[in-house]
C-alpha cells in the first residue's frame, strides 16, 4: 500500500493530527466504560494510578510541542 502524499508538511500535519487525536478521544471513551460498577470493581487508588499516567503522557506530549531553546549557562 502507498503512502498517500501530501501537499505540505501543514497539510500532513493537520490530517495525522486530527486522526491520531480522535484516536485519543475514543480510547479516553472506551477506557471511560470501565467506570460501570456493574460491571467492574475498582479502587479509587486504581483509579488515580490510570489517571496519573494518562496526565503525565500527555504532559510530556505536550512539551513536544513548546518552545525548544535551549537554556544557556550565564555567569
Amino acid at each position: 500500500m502507498a503512502r498517500k502524499q501530501f501537499e505540505s508538511k501543514r497539510d500532513r500535519f493537520k490530517v495525522l493530527a486530527e486522526n491520531r487525536t480522535n484516536n485519543i478521544l475514543n480510547g479516553i471513551r472506551i477506557l471511560s466504560h470501565c467506570s460501570n460498577k456493574a460491571l467492574y470493581d475498582y479502587e479509587d487508588e486504581e483509579i488515580d494510578r490510570i489517571f496519573n499516567a494518562v496526565e503525565e503522557a500527555l504532559l510530556k506530549a505536550k512539551t513536544k510541542f513548546k518552545d525548544k531553546k535551549k537554556e544557556k549557562f550565564k555567569l
